[in-house]
């Protein structure tokens, strides 16, 4: 006779495979939520980042009766452009995000930086910079110099943790840029041209049309200049670091039209969308026709110490996560838009120390509209202190066009 222990049965093939279905789809089921958990955990952390650098840009301002200047650095006083690479002077290539290490508990690395000093990243004691009796000048050469320690660091507050870049040809990545405002015309010469003397007037006069952001290349902006108030004016956007895959938002593809497009651009903001020519992927939107890139070197956010408009600077025009817009260069007068790895949306800074989320859906005007410079007009709407053409977002762009924003956005 058999005991009562040893006639129980196991489970069948049938109730197995039933229970693991079971938790197959519990699984399929959990797996979003925590997924979507884990994101808004970065999400947290990457708006806590811009609060951060928010303090920073409100401490300096109370140290220096300014906000960092974006366009600073050296200069022996020779001839040179901005685009060009030295070692003995950084030509007034140093971002904003350079003045703000001291106050964003990075002062270890601004004595590194103020300072001369005689590291290389190869640690090679034979080579002419970077070596006792022939060291890197204070505040260092221009930021693509990947021997220059400083440049090439890493700094945690400057990373989105939303974002994957990470390595070559990155140096120091950054997701936080300057705003530059509602017209891109003018951003790259700033308010002066230290190259040619001789263009100050005529740069002076063009910066004070199209330079209308929180930040202008070169010169200091107060707190008092922000006519439209701080709490309406954005001084910084998020933007995705290039990760080499034809992203549009994250990479220039050189126009057809070359150095002409320039005006093209200034004139319709949204030539590079649509185009006579295809650029953009029509089975994947948000990559371009994977030819005609600019080079890795000039992709997105890869180069925090660096003022050049792919690295560190985001215009108030086209709506989040739109395509960048580069006529022959991205150093050239190029529209660089907001853009983030979160769904939907990117984070702004605004001039109080407030972060914003601003959805990709966000009101943004008549994109086809010429942008504002020194020459535009009342019949197109972009004269000189004209209100911006490009809706809420543009209106959030432009620190003193006198424009009221009624609301939470």
């Amino acid at each position: 006779m058999l005991s009562k222990s040893s006639s129980r049965r196991g489970f069948t093939l049938v109730e197995l495979l039933v229970v693991i279905a079971i938790i197959g789809v519990l699984v399929g089921l959990l797996l979003p939520a925590v997924q979507a958990a884990r994101e808004a955990a970065r999400r947290m952390s990457c708006s806590n980042n811009f609060k951060q650098l928010g303090l920073a840009m409100h401490n300096y301002h109370s140290a220096y009766n300014g906000v960092p200047i974006h366009g600073v650095g050296t200069d022996l006083g020779t001839s040179g452009n901005w685009w060009t690479a030295y070692s003995n002077q950084n030509y007034w290539r140093l971002s904003a995000l350079v003045g703000m290490t001291p106050f964003m508990e990075q002062q270890a690395l601004w004595e590194q930086i103020s300072n001369p000093n005689a590291e290389r990243t190869d640690g090679n004691a034979s080579a002419t910079i970077g070596v006792p009796g022939n060291p890197w000048p204070p505040m260092g050469p221009t930021p693509e110099n990947i021997q220059y320690k400083p440049w090439s660091t890493e700094l945690p507050t400057l990373r989105c943790p939303s974002d994957p870049g990470v390595g070559l040809p990155g140096l120091g990545r950054t997701n936080y840029a300057m705003s530059m405002g509602d017209s891109s015309w003018w951003t790259m010469n700033g308010v002066l041209r230290p190259a040619d003397p001789s263009q100050a007037s005529t740069s002076a006069q063009n910066s004070r049309a199209s330079n209308r952001g929180f930040f202008v290349i070169h010169s200091q902006t107060k707190f008092r200049d922000v006519l439209d108030g701080l709490s309406n004016t954005i001084a910084m956007a998020e933007i995705a670091t290039d990760l080499g895959d034809a992203d549009n938002r994250t990479r220039g593809k050189v126009h057809s039209s070359g150095q002409s497009a320039e005006a093209m651009i200034r004139d319709n903001p949204r030539l590079c969308i649509e185009d006579a020519t295809p650029m953009i992927d029509p089975t994947r939107p948000q990559f371009w026709v994977n030819s005609g890139l600019e080079s890795e070197i000039k992709g997105r956010g890869l180069r925090w110490a660096d003022t050049q408009n792919a690295q560190s600077n985001v215009h108030i025009i086209l709506p989040p996560n739109s395509p960048l817009c580069v006529p022959h260069d991205s150093n050239g007068q190029s529209l660089m838009t907001a853009s983030s790895r979160h769904q939907g949306g990117v984070h702004v800074l605004m001039g109080d120390g407030a972060v914003k989320f601003i959805t990709s859906s966000i009101e943004a005007g008549n994109q086809n509209s010429p942008m504002v410079l020194l020459y535009g007009n009342a019949a197109n709407l972009n004269q000189p202190g004209a209100k911006s053409p490009y809706g809420l977002w543009g209106a959030l762009g432009s620190r003193a066009s006198r424009e009221v924003i009624d609301g939470e956005f």
